[in-house]
């Protein structure tokens, strides 16, 4: 487990599948350096493939790992996130 995030190890995110771990992970890693716009279109083309693949996260998951994420999370990074979360469809 040396190669993944902190987050990934928090106790918090234990009960989690390890397969939708690593997905976030992916998706994470592959969204860095970004702009807002090729995030958007990289977050799109993820969330069909996850859906492709039976990935789905609850409700109360995703509450989870934002919060788990969020306390690892730079406030630049932070930032960026929320911004993304703001112009995204819903």
């Amino acid at each position: 487990m040396a190669d993944n995030p902190v987050w990934m190890q928090d106790p918090s995110v234990s009960e989690i599948a390890p397969q939708k771990l690593e997905f976030l992970k992916n998706l994470v890693e592959g969204g860095q350096a970004k702009s807002q716009k090729e995030m958007m279109l990289y977050m799109m083309q993820n969330m069909k493939l996850a859906k492709s693949k039976g990935i789905t996260f609850s409700p109360s998951e995703l509450q989870l790992l934002m919060e788990t994420v969020r306390k690892y999370t730079s406030p630049e990074e932070l930032k960026k996130v929320d911004d993304l979360i703001k112009k995204a469809p819903h």
